[in-house]
């Protein structure tokens, strides 16, 4: 029996709207050509559906080899932020080349939102926005409603004449009101707006304070630029809290799992780099004690213990703090009373580890004085790694920089060193104990 091509669209596009997820693992074994074939005969709506499930580096690859026509429908259909997010991974070439199939005023459009910095309000607020004037009526909005059958839509926006932001409408008092209502019975002042160059997280922190579902933007002459909505904004969060992760240990946030082996290392190596220094410096803190380790070779077993327990109490402290930045919970003024909460946190656990440590090696050791060494230099190193937890994200945040950015690498650097110095030190100065 002879399928027609109509049927096979058909049924292709059933499957892709029906079952995205399993849709998106089958087109990493097909062809690229294939695969392009197959998506450029399908509507708009489908290829919006699919792009979520698509791994990106799939989906970087078969985004400019989509017909020209697909091409533009689908970018123009995107959310502007949405957008914005696939063609930032793009090669400059190839972005210009994706823009230039765009109408000319989304173009720039899409341009004005890249040409704010990154990880700001600007380039996640949505520009294309209904906007109304104060004196539109019920019946006036509801028809252009109707006419452009705008999805998940709960307010409408009113501005004066010169795009100055007058307030918020609710849908559902449109649709309860008389048709000739004016929106100016209708709408509320906006109590609450942004700047594009206000951070994503003050963004998140006003939305999430406020319990706010649209939040708009504006200029310096307060005219509105767009508005940001709850649902995208929590995207891009989730995407930075995943890049965030990688970046803790020196990986690129470009970095995908299925990059190119040259593409890794390239991003990687750097980072690799300078961590071998810093484990150059650890080591040089060991060498300076060499005589004390050759003479009581035990000390030698017992280092990784010392700077095992320093390490975690380091990222343990980090990880809160980082936290804390990210959800707004602290600012750097509250860095002084991190530290002592951290400080605190460090001694008492210190002990806690450091007698339970003295036990364990004195069973070993039957030496009282080694024991009271490394409980010393626990409790010490354990401070000193709360402190170095807590304060170098805010440093890293004091100068402009991401804390999450490779702050691992610093504080691995920062708890070995102080477990070695302080239990190599106290042990040398403690000597005779041993």
């Amino acid at each position: 029996m002879n399928t027609s091509p109509d049927t096979i669209a058909a049924l292709n596009q059933r499957f892709l709207l029906d079952h995205p997820a399993i849709a998106g693992k089958a087109i990493e074994d097909l062809p690229r050509s294939e695969v392009v074939a197959i998506l450029s005969e399908q509507p708009v709506h489908v290829l919006i559906a699919l792009w979520p499930y698509l791994l990106p580096t799939t989906a970087d690859d078969l985004l400019p080899q989509l017909d020209v026509t697909t091409l533009r429908s689908f970018l123009y259909e995107l959310d502007p932020p949405d957008c914005l997010s696939l063609l930032n991974r793009l090669p400059a070439e190839v972005r210009a080349r994706c823009l230039s199939t765009l109408p000319a005023t989304y173009q720039k459009e899409l341009e004005m939102l890249m040409s704010f910095p990154e990880h700001t309000a600007g380039q996640v607020m949505d520009t294309r926005v209904l906007m109304f004037h104060p004196d539109d009526t019920v019946e006036e909005v509801l028809h252009e409603l109707r006419k452009r059958k705008t999805p998940g839509l709960h307010q409408v926006v009113v501005v004066d004449t010169r795009q100055h932001l007058q307030g918020l409408v609710d849908i559902q008092d449109i649709a309860v009101s008389e048709a000739h209502t004016r929106l100016a019975e209708l709408y509320r002042q906006v109590r609450h707006t942004i700047s594009p160059f206000d951070s994503r997280e003050e963004v998140a922190d006003l939305m999430k304070q406020f319990n706010l579902e649209m939040l708009p933007v504006i200029d310096v002459n307060d005219r509105l630029l767009g508005v940001i909505r709850h649902a995208a904004l929590i995207k891009v969060l989730q995407e930075e809290a995943a890049n965030d992760i990688q970046t803790m240990v020196g990986v690129s946030r470009d970095e995908r799992a299925l990059s190119s082996s040259l593409f890794s290392v390239r991003k990687r190596l750097p980072w690799m780099e300078i961590n071998l220094l810093t484990a150059f410096l650890a080591a040089a803190v060991v060498g300076l004690f060499e005589n004390t380790i050759a003479k009581f070779t035990a000390l030698a077993v017992l280092l990784p213990v010392v700077a095992g327990q320093s390490g975690n109490a380091g990222a343990q402290a980090q990880a809160v703090t980082i936290r804390g930045l990210a959800l707004r919970e602290i600012t750097i003024r509250n860095w002084l009373r991190i530290m002592f909460k951290e400080v605190n946190v460090g001694l008492f656990n210190g002990i806690a580890i450091a007698l339970t440590t003295a036990l364990g090696v004195y069973i070993w050791s039957r030496s009282f004085g080694l024991s009271l060494i490394i409980s010393i230099a626990m409790i010490i190193s354990m401070v000193i790694a709360g402190i170095a937890g807590s304060l170098i994200p805010i440093v890293l945040t004091r100068f402009g920089q991401d804390p999450a950015q490779s702050s691992s690498i610093i504080l691995t650097t920062v708890t070995d060193v102080s477990g070695f110095m302080s239990f190599l030190g106290i042990a040398t100065l403690l000597s005779s104990l041993l």
